[in-house]
C-alpha cells in the first residue's frame, strides 16, 4: 500500500536492482581523484554506504557476494552502464530496463539521505577516535595539562578562614 501511495504522490521511477546506487557510487569514486585533503573523505566513505543496498540484495539472492559485487562495480566503473543491476529473483546481473525492475523515486531519495547520514556518522566517529588516539599516551589515560597559578589567583583565595 505504501508503494502505491508513494507512486501516486510522486510518480517518478528510477532503475532498480541496485543500479542507481552503483551508478552514484561509481561517480563518487571517479570524482574522489580530483579532491585533495580531508575533503576527500566523504568521496571515499559515501560509495561504501551506497553499495550496501546492492550487497544486501545479492546476499538475499544467495549468490556469491564478492564475485557479483566485483562484476557490478566493473560494469559501472566507466559510468556507461547505469541500467545494470541485480535481478532479485535469480541473483543474475541484468539490464533492469529489459526486466522492468524499477524503484520509486521517493524511496531512493530517502535511501540516499540515509546513506549520506551513515557515511557522515562513520567519518565523525573515525575523527573522534583518531583524535583520542593522538591525545592519549601509549599507556592509557590522557594526562591532564599542569596548571600554573598566577599571583592574581593566589590573592583571591582565602587560605585561612576568618
Amino acid at each position: 500500500m505504501s508503494v502505491a501511495r508513494n507512486i501516486l504522490n510522486n510518480p517518478k521511477l528510477v532503475p532498480g536492482g541496485g543500479a542507481t546506487e552503483l551508478t552514484v557510487s561509481a561517480t563518487l569514486k571517479q570524482n574522489s581523484s580530483s579532491v585533495q585533503g580531508s575533503e576527500k573523505w566523504p568521496y571515499e566513505a559515501a560509495p561504501l554506504a551506497f553499495e550496501a543496498i546492492p550487497r544486501t540484495l545479492t546476499q538475499n539472492c544467495g549468490v556469491n557476494v564478492i564475485r557479483t559485487m566485483t562484476a557490478l562495480q566493473g560494469k559501472h566503473a566507466n559510468g556507461e552502464n547505469a541500467w545494470i543491476g541485480i535481478d532479485g529473483n535469480t541473483g543474475v546481473i541484468t539490464d533492469v530496463r529489459e526486466k522492468k525492475i524499477w524503484d520509486a523515486y521517493n524511496v531512493e531519495a530517502q535511501t540516499f539521505k540515509t546513506a549520506i547520514e551513515a557515511a557522515c556518522l562513520l567519518l565523525r566517529i573515525d575523527y573522534i577516535v583518531s583524535g583520542m588516539k593522538k591525545n592519549q599516551p601509549p599507556g592509557g589515560k590522557a594526562r591532564s595539562k599542569p596548571q600554573v597559578e598566577t599571583e592574581g589567583d593566589a590573592d583571591n583565595e582565602q587560605i585561612i578562614p576568618e
